[in-house]
């Protein structure tokens, strides 16, 4: 009777320790998924001396020819290293500052594309990944007009404007903006702030980059197929020929935008010979920011050569 007694004692026991094993093991599992997608502010991880590296290096590039620009807000710049995602540095000018950007919001039509299709309301397949790489890498507007018509304007904007994005942000004077699609049809909506039907801040642009590589932009199944459209860029001006005249070998996101006077391009860069990553957005309104923005892209990508090559050294 005793050993019987003791017996169930034994596995009564054992089923205990088991269940707290296993309650242990999921709160671990649950406390490292939280840790990893804890990721700071961007608005809060500017870097004095990235900012002076920067500052500097294009006052010697470009010689103040571009301070108007600057002051008038017409020029507005934001570049994070990304290198250790959980400690992004960023070097800025006038970050928030809402600009028209013609094609470079088609990124915000991709993200609506992919939300879509994980709430079950668009269909990826080979037709719509076609239009989806069209549109970014050539920048081809009958794609973007075709998947913005299945994303739907309404929806594209709760989208930006959702808690778990926040790529449009009242507080934060704007952001990601397509109110207009790439037909020249009418206006569906100016954004709420600026009245601009294709519009974005360099920082949330940054941020839609900065959400992409920490896994916080499209779901995980979604990613490998997001990472193919961003990549392999179909036009070669602006920051792609900027970076590859400093780097040829360089790994290239990209989404670039072209309307008169106004230039943007925007993307990540990944040197895997030196071992550093950053995100470049760039947004000017200047008869030359074709050429200017080859040239910004050009000194970036210098500097972080340059800040990464003396970090190695010491």
């Amino acid at each position: 009777m005793k050993k019987s007694r003791a017996n169930t004692l034994y596995l009564l026991l054992a089923v205990a320790l088991m269940v707290w094993v296993a309650v242990i093991g999921c709160k671990g599992v649950s406390s490292e998924k939280v840790k990893t997608q804890t990721y700071p502010s961007l608005w809060e991880r500017t870097d004095e001396d990235f900012q002076e590296a920067l500052a500097i290096a294009l006052r010697q590039e470009f010689r103040g020819q571009y301070k108007q620009a600057v002051d008038d807000k017409k020029v507005a710049l934001v570049v994070v290293d990304i290198t250790d995602l959980k400690n992004p540095k960023v070097a800025s000018v006038n970050p928030d500052v809402m600009l028209y950007a013609a094609s470079l919001p088609k990124i915000a039509i991709l993200l609506g594309a992919f939300v879509q299709i994980e709430r079950g309301e668009m269909t990826l397949n080979d037709e719509t990944r076609a239009a989806m790489t069209r549109m970014i890498r050539n920048s081809t507007n009958k794609d973007a007009t075709d998947i913005l018509n299945q994303v739907g304007f309404e929806n594209l904007a709760q989208i930006l404007q959702s808690e778990k994005y926040r790529l449009y942000d009242l507080q934060r004077n704007g952001g990601l903006w397509v109110g207009r699609d790439y037909s020249g049809g009418p206006r569906w909506k100016g954004d709420p702030l600026h009245n601009i039907s294709h519009g974005a801040t360099a920082m949330q642009a940054a941020r839609f980059y900065y959400l992409a590589e920490t896994g916080r932009l499209v779901a995980d199944q979604y990613l490998a197929d997001f990472v193919e459209i961003m990549s392999k860029p179909g036009i070669g001006h602006k920051f792609v020929k900027g970076v590859q005249k400093s780097n040829p070998d360089a790994e290239i996101l990209r989404k670039s935008g072209t309307w008169k006077n106004f230039h943007a391009d925007s993307g990540i860069i990944v040197n895997k010979a030196r071992g550093f990553k950053y995100i470049i957005v760039a947004l000017v309104e200047h008869p030359a920011g074709n050429d200017g923005l080859a040239r910004f892209a050009m000194v970036v990508d210098q500097t972080m050569d340059n800040l990464h090559k003396s970090k190695s050294n010491n």
